[in-house]
């Protein structure tokens, strides 16, 4: 288990597997959903829920972004 820092200070606790994930990120990339494997899918999709992380759907694409201050 990690713990991160979300907006607001608050700190979240998430699995080794979910960190593995988030360290694609930096504050100001963007990946888009075909650049991850079936898992790592998962794995951002449960981080979107804990709001680690964001998804959108642009362009009929759906990117993954870690907004600044995660």
């Amino acid at each position: 288990m990690k713990i991160v820092e979300i907006m607001g200070g608050i700190q979240l606790p998430i699995t080794n597997e979910e960190a593995d994930v988030l360290e694609k990120f930096d504050e100001t990339s963007q990946l888009p959903r075909t650049a991850l494997t079936e898992r790592e899918v998962y794995l951002a999709n449960q981080l979107v829920i804990k709001n680690v992380l964001y998804r959108r759907q642009y362009d009929g694409k759906i990117e993954y972004y870690r907004q600044k201050g995660n």
